[in-house]
């Protein structure tokens, strides 16, 4: 696989800053950022009291400031959802999405690439981050594929862009990048995940929440179902037999029962197949054939489980 790019103008950005900025976060967040010092950082969700996904995000340490990015869309309403507990704390939130943008180098080569494109060494550990003028480069390497972020003010990360691009790395044909993530088992906010979600139906625990840190909003129901309850779903990835490719939404049907419905659908660059992603019910254990029931009739499939899960 050759390494390829693509750039989010609108993904979603907000600045935490403030004497009390940690730990305004840290109070209400589910991962541990005590322990995270300037250049690194860590996945992280912002839950709602009764324990449902608010944003998906990610939160890199910069000096004492705290900038936070999730998926295209959802900035404004991160920095909202902190805003209501901006209580007697000295704190500044802004939103930074219109100014901001993000782009991902994906492949093999991503770090080598990014790294001779703008002569800045990329961090070992993921989530680890090295200042390029106003941006930031961060390790961001998914299960199955290495990947570097460039995260900053829209014009610089613009020029990372044509620093690549004129290195020959290539921006992903239509249709790719969605092939990959979804391969990679890499949940969507708004598409795969939403307010509806308990982090462990879409093993976000595995690396966004902390069962060891001090309280944290919507920590009650987490910790309850890693100790001793279940969830009744859980997000699958879906191999599409043939050509013809469902729409997202379509039931995901096993003996003539719904058990889950289809959440993101892509088709592979030569045709033969589609992949997607599907929130199934935990009965199901993958791998499992199943029927895709939409308007284009009935399709066979089969429920897998994510890399890096089961």
């Amino acid at each position: 696989m050759t390494t390829k790019l693509i750039e989010w103008p609108d993904h979603g950005a907000v600045i935490v800053r403030g004497p009390d900025a940690t730990s305004f976060l840290q109070s209400l967040v589910s991962q541990d950022l005590d322990p995270l010092t300037d250049g690194n950082g860590a996945h992280s969700l912002l839950l709602s009291p009764q324990g449902k996904l608010e944003i998906d995000f990610r939160g890199l340490r910069v000096a004492d400031e705290w900038w936070l990015d999730c998926d295209s869309g959802f900035g404004a309403r991160l920095a909202e959802r902190l805003g209501r507990y901006r209580i007697r704390v000295e704190v500044t939130i802004d939103d930074r999405t219109a100014e901001s943008a993000l782009l991902e180098v994906r492949g093999p080569e991503a770090d080598a690439c990014v790294a001779a494109a703008t002569s800045v060494g990329v961090p070992e550990a993921v989530h680890a981050h090295a200042a390029w003028g106003a941006c930031r480069i961060v390790r961001a390497d998914w299960s199955t594929m290495p990947g570097v972020d460039i995260l900053g003010p829209g014009d610089e990360v613009r020029g990372a862009r044509d620093l690549l691009l004129a290195a020959g790395v290539e921006p992903f044909a239509p249709g790719a990048y969605e092939v990959d993530r979804i391969d990679a088992g890499v949940p969507r906010l708004g598409v795969d995940i939403d307010e509806a979600t308990i982090p462990q139906e879409a093993f976000l625990e595995r690396d966004a929440v902390s069962f060891t840190k001090g309280c944290f909003l919507g920590q009650e129901l987490v910790c309850r179902i890693d100790t001793r309850g279940h969830v009744n779903r859980f997000l699958r990835h879906i191999d599409v037999d043939g050509s013809v490719v469902p729409d997202a939404g379509a039931a995901v049907v096993l003996d003539d029962r719904e058990v889950g419905v289809l959440t993101s659908i892509a088709a592979v660059a030569d045709g033969t197949r589609a992949v997607g992603l599907a929130m199934v019910r935990r009965e199901i254990e993958p791998p499992a054939r199943v029927t895709l029931r939409g308007p284009d009739g009935e399709i066979p499939a089969t429920v897998a489980a994510l890399p890096a899960t089961d």
